[in-house]
């Protein structure tokens, strides 16, 4: 087995999940930019340390990557391994192990990837045809179950892991030969003079759209229009699910679309899909539909902490304001799709909006997620747990929609894998080069060497403590010749922001703050972000949490955990005493509670700021947690939405 030399990686000034050939802004390669340390950087080494190794490991205990192994055999059974859609987690830590190896150079993740796709390349068809739950011995036969069977969502996910080995090592790889292989079979099989039909799961739009800009092949490009194009015309039989074909996206053209709908993850992969087909084919008609539907959904059907879906019936979304925190769903891949998809309307339209919600999203979904040793996540993420959970329920194969407890694996275990490509990747969303300059979009230590296209090198070190801490240091290493831009996103929260360089310090909105010269090697620029904790009131339409109030710091949701109240006080005891702001006291965030009238006397500490020998009284002092950290010292109930004494 041949295992790539470091020397052998591809310029990967252009290497990353989303490459778009015009916009707005070009997103920055992973050779461009490199964390180096802080709550990004510690993410994705736990990633490269524990979680890549974790997710092959279940996967071979499991028997889902020796289905590869059997149809090479000829072995299969109808009753094999896993669910239909399980090739797709192979395929996700593919693509991780791709980005993983691109971004470090490092060997194992390299012979790891080596060693799976000599596996899944014997399990390949002559004609292309790639899946081990149809279409070979006993099993049932190719898309016979468009709806459910999730064959050409696999193929989609397999398309995206060649991708990213083609933008890391090059086009001459065994994995780029499978996927061009299984692309070329898509389209002969389900071009205009095919099959007139459509995957219950979206996910191959996106796959070949990005696969054709990847091998510079229209045709892929063309197919992924053609999909699109046939959903919403009611091709997919909605009796097996409640909701019917809006479960799949299927009832109403994506044009025609007001907001996202259905199934959250179905949704987001296909608008992801669509925003690639409406930038490489100057569809302006259709760009702009999908930005009235993030606008819509967004603003009506989201929840404070970015993520999205409100019922566990279908994974879906709800109607506008329909926004239960008990209730919530927020599973973690579809905030990760999310992020997918604001990254695409960045890049194509440069507009601060979408970068905030990135943020929002990240902090608050997806890094929520995984433990802190990488091996154990969330699958749903709810804003309330009203009881804890039980330590048992984050033991063994756990069903998918449990909270409370992050548990190793699930039955439907999409998290982990997509987890595992998005941390590997993360810094390739990071940042941008156009408008003249580079935009620094998410904050994090890092160096940055930034082409910018006409020759010219824009290089800086970022060191900044955020999100503890809201000062962004950056020292300029490779000044270019001439005028330069450099735009830092100052945001939507961030009333009050500075920005320093030199001897001057002045105010900057939310937006973008620009400094636009000449630069010169070594001087700093200063943002100062004011990182005071707020309080957060909600749409008075979200019948859920009417007369309630969230807490923030900075980016940061902030909740309260059952575990930092007084003995004997239960998450429904408290009210928040909003006359009271929020402050910071030995490094956390804290507010005032009131016992609810009526309840049982109980041990307090005194009210902050309250002398020795005063009286207590029935107030109590709230510790609020940042949102991603609950259940982390063990089961918990935990609220992020928290009623107000009126």
């Amino acid at each position: 087995m041949t295992v790539h030399d470091t020397s052998r990686l591809a310029d990967r000034r252009s290497s990353g999940p989303v490459i778009p050939s015009q916009g707005r802004q070009r997103p920055l390669g992973l050779g461009e930019t490199t964390l180096t340390s802080g709550f990004w950087e510690r993410r994705q080494r736990v990633n490269t340390l524990a979680t890549l190794g974790h997710c092959e490991e279940w996967m071979e205990r499991l028997g889902w990557l020796a289905n590869f192994d059997r149809v090479a055999e000829g072995t299969t059974a109808p009753d094999r391994p896993g669910w239909c859609f399980s090739d797709s987690e192979v395929y996700k830590l593919m693509e991780a192990l791709a980005w993983e190896y691109g971004r470090t150079g490092d060997q194992e993740a390299d012979a790891t990837l080596h060693r799976l796709t000599a596996r899944v390349a014997r399990a390949q068809d002559p004609d292309g045809y790639l899946n081990t739950c149809y279409g070979h011995g006993d099993q049932e036969g190719r898309y016979t179950d468009l709806e459910n069977g999730h064959e050409l969502y696999c193929t989609g996910h397999l398309l995206q892991a060649a991708v990213a080995r083609a933008r890391t090592v090059g086009l001459d790889d065994p994995l780029v030969e499978v996927a061009r292989r299984a692309a070329d079979h898509v389209c002969d099989t389900f071009g205009n003079h095919g099959r007139q039909q459509i995957c219950g799961h979206p996910e191959i739009e996106v796959g070949l759209a990005e696969l054709s800009r990847a091998l510079g092949e229209p045709r892929y490009l063309e197919q992924s229009r053609i999909f699109l194009e046939r959903r919403g015309r009611g091709t997919l039989r909605g009796d097996r699910v409640p909701s019917g074909s809006p479960y799949f996206q299927d009832d109403v053209p994506i044009r025609e679309a007001d907001a996202w709908r259905g199934h959250a993850v179905r949704a987001l992969y296909l608008v992801a899909g669509a925003v690639d087909v409406a930038v490489e084919t100057a569809d302006d008609e259709l760009l702009a539909a999908l930005e009235r539907q993030w606008e819509h959904t967004v603003s009506r059907r989201t929840y404070l902490t970015g993520g999205m879906g409100s019922r566990h019936q279908d994974e879906g979304f709800g109607e506008d304001w329909e926004l239960p925190p008990d209730r919530a769903y927020c599973e973690s891949c579809a905030g990760i799709a999310s992020v997918m998809v604001s990254w695409r309307l960045y890049l194509a339209t440069g507009e601060v909006r979408y970068a905030d919600l990135i943020e929002r999203t990240l902090y608050n979904v997806v890094a929520v997620s995984p433990g802190t040793d990488g091996r154990a996540f969330f699958y749903a993420n709810p804003l309330h747990q009203r009881v804890p959970a039980s330590e048992q329920e984050g033991v063994g194969l756990s069903p998918r929609a449990k909270s409370g407890v992050r548990a190793p694996w699930f039955d439907v275990s999409c998290c982990p894998t997509n987890l595992a490509r998005t941390f590997a990747s993360w810094q390739t969303f990071s940042a941008g080069v156009g408008e003249g300059g580079v935009t620094l979009l998410q904050y994090s230590s890092s160096t940055v060497r930034a082409s910018l296209g006409d020759g010219r090198i824009f290089g800086f070190e970022v060191r900044t403590d955020y999100p503890d801490d809201g000062l962004i240091r950056i020292r300029i290493t490779d000044a270019p010749s001439g005028k330069v831009g450099l735009r830092l996103r100052v945001p939507d929260w961030a009333e009050g922001a500075e920005l320093q360089e030199g001897g001057t310090r002045r105010r900057v909105d939310p937006g973008f703050a620009v400094v636009e010269r000449r630069f010169v090697r070594d001087e700093e620029i200063l943002l100062h972000l004011p990182m005071k904790a707020r309080l957060t009131w909600p749409d008075p339409r979200i019948d859920a949490v009417r007369g309630c109030v969230a807490v923030e710091r900075g980016p940061l949701v902030h909740c309260v955990e059952s575990i930092d109240l007084p003995e004997g006080v239960g998450l429904d005891d408290v009210l928040l005493d909003p006359r009271v702001a929020p402050y910071e006291r030995a490094g956390q965030v804290r507010a005032r509670g009131v016992l609810r009238p009526g309840d049982p006397p109980v041990s307090w500490s005194l009210p902050y700021g309250a002398t020795e020998g005063a009286v207590p009284s029935r107030s109590v002092e709230l510790t609020l947690s940042p949102y991603h950290e609950w259940a982390r010292r063990g089961p918990t109930a935990m609220r992020v939405w928290i009623p107000v004494l009126t």
